[in-house]
């Protein structure tokens, strides 16, 4: 194997594990000190920035073909919802520059009742946006800012079939299927959420592992723009047609088109076997939208375009001694309902790379180029995993939640009451009562102390509205009994006075 050679962009058979010192940043880089991320995706490519930056040694190890060179997969998600926890993690590597300009924000959520009228509901107090974003050219843009630096090289086609962990191996295969053998000193599993890297972990270590399918699937159409190129629909909001078991969900593009997702039960899915049944399950369910995607493009994609099933996957730890850690959907696997796939796994890397940090040095410092002992690696390691994995757990579980306040909750009352009594309490007081919402979305509020928090407010809520409620109730009954026997009340009150009086 050559020792030299620092090409960035690879998809023949030959796989380079060794290369020539680099300087990256303000000092010298620690290049003799290797990482394989295994994954290229948006999760693995921040990863490989953030490493190349501290200066190792970096080679990225993707399965698939360079995405900047393929079309998008019809029926895979083309837009994503990116939040402050992502762009925290954009910035941290500052790569954020290169994505802010792709990005679509929407400052509410616009409801789409059965009959057709529209409400907007502020997803926060103070005018904060989630943004749209294009899966497809963050991961290009990530892959290219990563490709700048000289100590970090790109793989395509290049897949993991096992690891050797104790003797930091691992064994890779390409597209024709011929295996080549690799080593590093730190592997950083990001491949997804079927994770090769997170089953060789697994086989290592005693470990809790779940992994949850729910009864309900998603198919991905589009709402091209109108005839005279405009956007269809307001694009400053995330549209939904909540239906209380299954809802549709549109997210504005850039080229003015909106991708449309409809989520519900498999068995729904496998009712409609007929063009007429889609057309008149739209006609009856989303008759709004119909006009707006068109029916001939409606049974096109519908019919074409893969269901896909939703899964929820947890595990812990996330490492093995100094040499594996897993990242992202690897990890972590959530369903999509509170748009935070994308914003943890990028936070992932944000605060791996903090932990790197508290016990390394910060990127491009003396200390931090010097090369890490294992003891370091692991303590950085062990303490991700302890730190993480709660919050980790805990969006998996609000993005099941979330699920149910996005199809049904958001058309009651009172979810709508309470979402105006905490927006106005968080207005006056806006440290003590956070919505939920904001604390996930439009923070890095951990996850698990959002959870704890948004708890703790329903219990004080509830408790006020127990009062309040007891309240009316009390003074309705005085009321009603004193006007019904109105002489008795007062001759009580009376004698009641004359004995103070005495």
């Amino acid at each position: 194997m050559s020792t030299t050679k620092t090409t960035t962009r690879v998809s023949t058979t030959t796989v380079t594990t060794a290369a020539t010192t680099a300087s990256v940043g303000a000092g010298q880089a620690s290049s003799d000190f290797t990482v394989a991320v295994l994954g290229g995706g948006l999760v693995g490519s921040l990863a490989a920035v953030y490493f190349a930056k501290r200066g190792f040694r970096v080679n990225v190890y993707e399965k698939r073909k360079d995405i900047r060179t393929e079309r998008t997969a019809s029926g895979r998600s083309i837009n994503l919802a990116l939040s402050v926890r992502g762009l925290a993690g954009l910035a941290g590597a500052g790569v954020d520059t290169a994505i802010l300009p792709a990005l679509i924000p929407m400052k509410a959520r616009m409801i789409h009742s059965l009959a057709g009228a529209l409400s907007s509901q502020p997803y926060g107090i103070f005018g904060e946006c989630i943004n749209s974003v294009d899966r497809k050219l963050i991961n290009e843009r990530l892959l290219t800012a990563a490709e700048t630096y000289p100590n970090l090289r790109v793989f395509f086609e290049h897949g993991l079939e096992s690891c050797d962990l104790d003797n930091k191996t691992f064994v890779l295969s390409d597209a024709k299927g011929a295996k080549f053998t690799a080593t590093a000193d730190l592997i950083i599993g990001a491949d997804g959420a079927f994770s090769r890297a997170r089953a060789e972990l697994l086989r290592k270590i005693r470990a809790d592992f779940s992994q949850h399918y729910i009864d309900h699937a998603y198919v991905e159409l589009t709402m091209p723009p109108t005839a005279s190129g405009e956007y269809a629909m307001d694009p400053e909001h995330l549209h939904i047609w909540p239906r209380q078991t299954f809802m549709m969900i549109a997210l504005p593009n850039l080229d003015k088109s909106f991708t449309v997702t409809l989520f519900m039960p498999w068995s729904k899915f496998e009712s409609i076997k007929t063009q007429s049944d889609l057309v008149a399950f739209f006609e009856t369910t989303f008759p709004d939208s119909l006009p707006l995607i068109s029916r001939e493009l409606l049974i096109q994609e519908y019919f074409k375009n893969q269901k896909g099933a939703l899964v929820s996957i947890k595990c812990k730890p996330y490492h093995y001694k100094d040499r594996i850690v897993i990242v992202g959907d690897a990890a972590h696997a959530m369903v999509p309902f509170y748009g935070q796939g994308m914003n943890c796994g990028f936070e992932d890397v944000l605060v791996l790379d903090e932990i790197f940090t508290k016990h390394l040095g910060t990127a491009g410092s003396a200390s931090a180029a010097k090369r890490p002992t294992p003891d370091q690696i692991e303590a950085v390691l062990a303490e991700y995993s302890k730190t993480r994995n709660p919050d980790a757990e805990a969006i998996c579980d609000l993005a099941l939640h979330n699920y149910v306040e996005m199809r049904s909750s958001v058309t009651r009352w009172d979810y709508l009451v309470r979402k105006r009594i905490e927006g106005f309490v968080h207005r006056i007081l806006p440290s003590v009562v956070i919505p939920l919402y904001t604390m996930v979305s439009f923070s890095r509020i951990p996850y698990s102390e959002a959870m704890r928090r948004y708890r703790l407010q329903t219990l004080w809520y509830e408790r006020a509205m127990t009062a309040v409620l007891g309240g009316f109730v009390f003074g309705a009954g005085a009321f009603t009994l004193m006007r019904v026997t109105p002489g008795g009340i007062r001759r009580a009150f009376d004698a009641v006075l004359d004995k103070l009086q005495w």
